[in-house]
């Protein structure tokens, strides 16, 4: 069986830490917690669970703080999570068998990261992470803002989940640290500018994100996913200043990248298309968002709304005002599985079941 260092970068996490130690203190041999400067009782939650409480003075730089955390890891392999993480108690079970019957060859376990849940416990965005690392490939952290670890050798996908639980956002910290940059004249990256357009659309400015997506589209270099969430991205920024035509030919100019259509592009496209009241189009689209099937080992960002509850939500809206009641209310139906106390859906039930006495029969 292999054994495993826990390492982790904390501040001011007194709300969180114990939280995130509890579902993970037993699945690992140690514990090693660097703290960058808490004014809380941070320090104290972590000392309690383990004597390997290290101190390091913030630099601004996410990815020194996760290298000097690393440096501490004594075991076989490296399992890093964040403060406001979780295991839920099936991924625990995961993890134990993992670390029972894991070929000591491997060099890195990628595990999905469930970055959020909405208030029916359904996950709004998950994507892989190399998670687990072998400890004397000695890989490390790079990017100033949105880290990513270089890894390579024999990697291995599980179905492990490591569950994010925030409770705050720190709005504008990263969009802070990219004008920084900018003001000492640092040359951006397509992973750059693809970062920077997010920070800049979630802050409420949709232009400048525009230009920075597009510069991400343009370049050679850069991930082929980067540019395809760019070219949707741009879209919903196109979407919110309301030029539905420019956010519909960022939304196809996305085949480029992909090949292939993706549920959160057709959803997109769908929507666009039921916005300009075209609901036999709008329905073909969102009928092959609901349809498509999804990699399990797909690296880049799945957002599973866009396959399951919104596309039979935004369904039944458009067989509605095709007075399709019938189709309407199977597709309201289908988001209620995963929404059961979601008004709207709700709302749509109670409409529909006077069109459809008993919500089961025959169109009036």
């Amino acid at each position: 069986m292999i054994t495993i260092s826990l390492c982790m970068i904390v501040k001011n996490e007194e709300e969180v830490l114990a939280r995130c130690l509890d579902t993970v203190k037993d699945l690992v041999e140690e514990i090693n917690i660097v703290d960058t400067g808490s004014d809380d009782r941070t320090v104290e939650i972590a000392k309690s669970y383990t004597d390997r409480v290290f101190y390091f003075e913030w630099t601004g730089s996410f990815t020194e703080a996760r290298n000097e955390s690393f440096r501490y890891a004594t075991q076989e392999y490296t399992l890093y999570l964040d403060a406001d993480d979780v295991l839920l108690e099936k991924d625990r079970e995961k993890l134990k068998a993992l670390k029972e019957n894991l070929d000591p060859a491997v060099d890195s376990v990628s595990m999905y990261y469930n970055a959020g849940m909405d208030e029916f416990g359904n996950i709004t965005l998950q994507y892989r992470r190399n998670r687990l690392l072998k400890t004397s490939r000695n890989f490390k952290w790079q990017g100033d803002v949105h880290n990513y670890l270089v890894v390579s050798g024999h990697i291995i996908n599980s179905d492990i989940a490591v569950t994010h639980k925030k409770t705050s956002h720190a709005t504008g910290r990263n969009l802070d640290i990219y004008s920084k940059k900018i003001a000492k004249g640092e040359t951006f990256g397509a992973r750059d500018y693809f970062y920077y357009g997010n920070e800049l659309r979630e802050n409420g400015y949709p232009e400048e994100a525009i230009e920075s997506y597009t510069k991400n589209i343009e370049m050679k270099e850069g991930w082929v996913e980067d540019k395809v969430y760019a070219c949707l991205n741009r879209g919903d920024c196109y979407r919110f200043i309301g030029d539905l035509d420019k956010e519909l030919a960022s939304l196809f100019e996305s085949f480029r990248f992909s090949r292939i259509p993706r549920p959160e592009t057709c959803s997109r496209i769908g929507y666009n298309l039921q916005q300009k009241q075209e609901f036999s189009f709008a329905v073909y689209w969102y009928e092959t968002a609901v349809n498509l099937k999804v990699d399990p080992n797909k690296w880049s960002f799945t957002y599973p709304a866009y396959s399951t509850w919104y596309p039979h939500l935004q369904l039944c809206v458009c067989h509605y005002n095709l007075h399709q009641f019938q189709k309407a209310w199977e597709h309201n139906e289908m988001a209620r599985k995963y929404r059961p106390e979601d008004e709207k859906i709700l709302f749509n039930k109670q409409l529909l079941e006077k069109k459809i006495p008993g919500g089961e029969g025959e169109e009036q």
